[in-house]
């Protein structure tokens, strides 16, 4: 058996939101690995500037797409480039997402249904087209889809009900697509983040509010670092994870064990 559980060399990974934050963190970990990165947001000169850091650093090959995931046919045409491109595609993680927060009584119909459209519908949309372009025909894939732990429970800090009922339906999609294409030894598996620091998020984070809610709320007394996603990724999108699927895997300090 091989032991090189994590070699990715010569593989296909197409990111989703993968502009900034917790999506180029992962597009870089899997290049560490030896992986291809395709880049997908719709900011075309941020992708751009991504795929050519990550050519750089790690001597992998990138192609920036620029892809709105609420559009089918953008979503399709994004799909046939890959494949145009490259021939294959291994792994798909599902990055990109939104959120809001407003109390439940006040979300209007347009909210939540955007929320949706790009959470939830933006996820099974890339997924489909994956699965039907590339890995069905191939017999092989790692399909990873960030949900969230907002996707496994509620919240009182911050009321985004839109942001869970779209993540709480990621988190069930992921099991249905597990079931029904594992016939074809592609595993579908769920992240659920906790909190995360990124630019957007450390004044919020750094908070007496939530430094308060940290200690209370989290076994591990703090919110997530860069890079502590990095490992569940290289995990289940790993080769030599085979018999892993269905999974819903929380990386939230212990947020959801309590």
């Amino acid at each position: 058996m091989d032991r090189n559980y994590f070699d990715q060399k010569g593989r296909v990974a197409i990111v989703t939101g993968c502009s900034t934050g917790l999506g180029v963190q992962m597009a870089k970990a899997l290049a560490s690995q030896g992986c291809n990165i395709v880049a997908i947001a719709r900011r075309q000169n941020l992708i751009e500037e991504v795929a050519k850091e990550i050519a750089e650093e790690f001597g992998v090959e990138t192609l920036p797409v620029r892809c709105d995931i609420t559009d089918t046919a953008a979503v399709d045409a994004a799909v046939d480039q890959v494949m145009e491109r490259f021939g294959r595609i291994d792994i798909l993680i599902n990055n990109a997402g939104t959120g809001g927060v407003a109390p439940a009584e006040d979300v209007p119909d347009e909210v939540f249904y955007n929320e949706v459209n790009i959470d939830l519908f933006g996820t099974f949309r890339l997924a489909r087209a994956v699965a039907k372009k590339a890995m069905i025909p191939a017999g092989y894939g790692r399909i990873i889809n960030i949900a969230s732990m907002y996707g496994m429970v509620g919240n009182k800090v911050a009321p985004s009900s839109p942001y869970h009922a779209a993540k709480g339906g990621v988190v069930n999609l992921t099991r249905a697509l597990a079931a029904e294409w594992g016939k074809y030894d592609i595993t579908v598996n769920a992240i659920c983040p906790g909190y995360f620091y990124s630019p957007l998020t450390k004044e919020t984070l750094d908070s007496d509010f939530f430094q308060a809610n940290a200690k209370t709320m989290i076994p591990l007394e703090r919110y997530g670092n860069e890079g502590e996603l990095d490992a569940a990724a290289c995990f289940l999108a790993a080769p030599a994870a085979t018999y892993v699927t269905g999974v819903i895997l929380p990386v939230d300090g212990g947020y959801t064990c309590m």
